[in-house]
């Protein structure tokens, strides 16, 4: 028997009000239906190569674009937000350097772990309270959370693509709550950003090609935790100090006027991940590293492409002191970091560089790195 509109809404009011108990900041449903336009955008961003090595999203497209390709049984969709705002604005750590920045929503825990526990919480109260059948996605599965976050009003995705909360800021996770069943759904949220273009001038990289357009292979983001080769050497020096993630887009917007610190414990920084040396961070091995990053995102990319994104930002910190950290790794056992840590000594200590290409060029293996010492400044 289909839902009425009066049970419809009283399950809306229950859900909203069962989220907030369980810590999240916002709630609104939307339908599984997904329109048409949504697949033409993901079809266009995809036919231009902007997922850059991301096949998953070419794989399971038609999946990704709407809620009911990925599960049929479908009807409601029931997104959640997380504020995850920080403590002071991110941007002020790539003003040192010699230290690494390292995007908020890494410099704690895994926020995966958190929020689907929750999810699962949510989700089971539901089924034991109103019936239906339920799944939970949080950044795991091919779902559109940020389309759907703001068709459900939880805000608006920005010209950098973001979402963007009234409420708070820049700085919200999002997750989903697949239903059987047919809940009120929220009204969608309007666009705000009006004739601003922080986001898009901010971009170190320039990765947005026109307002609420971004090419992932130019974005930071991107480069320092999904790609898993070498970092094109035409941005590596926009990269700065970079090592995880940027938060530049995010930071400069207007509305985070609105924005407020985490209430969650668990997504308040770590000291230790405030802006660590990038001297010491350079000479982490595998299990340091793993220890280290235990619970952490950064755990994900796995050592080699976190050396290299170091020695990448060492290169871009000016400081000649820090060309032995470079040294000690153009013998590494991977080529990622070997290609890094050549580029980093070249920008760092020329002399130095010129002296040791001219050996190492003639005995080394592999073509990548070969092509580094041979680009002697």
């Amino acid at each position: 028997m289909p839902t009425s509109t009066s049970d419809a809404r009283a399950i809306a009011a229950d859900i909203k009000a069962k989220a907030g108990a369980l810590g999240f900041d916002e709630c609104g449903v939307t339908t599984a239906d997904a329109p048409n336009e949504r697949l033409a955008r993901l079809n266009y961003y995809l036919h231009e190569g902007r997922h850059g090595d991301m096949g998953w999203m070419e794989m399971r497209k038609e999946e990704r674009a709407s809620p009911r390709a990925l599960w049929s049984e479908a009807r409601s969709v029931i997104m959640l937000a997380v504020n995850y705002g920080p403590e002071k604005d991110p941007l002020l750590a790539l003003e040192d350097k010699s230290s690494a920045a390292i995007s908020v929503y890494a410099q704690n825990k895994d926020y995966h772990d958190l929020i689907k526990k929750r999810l699962k919480a949510l989700a089971r109260w539901l089924v034991e309270t109103h019936g239906g059948d339920v799944k939970v996605f949080v950044d795991t599965a091919p779902v559109m959370e940020k389309p759907l976050a703001a068709a459900a009003g939880l805000g608006w995705q920005g010209k950098h693509t973001n979402l963007v909360s009234r409420d708070f800021g820049s700085w919200v996770f999002v997750g989903a709550v697949f239903s059987t069943l047919e809940i009120a759904q929220d009204d969608p949220e309007t666009d705000h950003c009006g004739a601003c273009t922080r986001c898009l001038s901010i971009c170190p990289t320039d990765a947005f090609p026109a307002p609420y357009q971004l090419d992932a292979r130019r974005c930071i983001s991107y480069l320092t935790i999904e790609h898993k080769s070498h970092i094109p050497r035409e941005l590596r020096a926009a990269i700065g100090n970079r090592i995880y993630g940027c938060d530049d887009c995010l930071a400069v917007c207007p509305w985070n006027k609105f924005a407020q610190r985490a209430k969650e414990t668990a997504f308040h920084a770590r000291g230790d991940l405030v802006s660590p040396p990038l001297e010491a961070l350079s000479m982490l091995d595998d299990a340091e590293f793993r220890a280290r990053f235990s619970g952490s995102p950064i755990k994900r990319i796995g050592v080699e492409r976190f050396l290299r994104n170091v020695l990448i930002a060492i290169g871009n910190s000016g400081a000649p002191s820090l060309a032995g950290a470079a040294i000690a790794r153009i013998d590494d056992p991977s080529p990622l970091i070997r290609v890094a840590a050549v580029w980093a000594l070249s920008r760092l200590s020329p002399a130095e560089f010129r002296n040791i290409a001219k050996t190492r060029a003639s005995v080394e293996e592999d073509a990548d790195v070969v092509a580094e010492w041979r680009t002697a400044p």
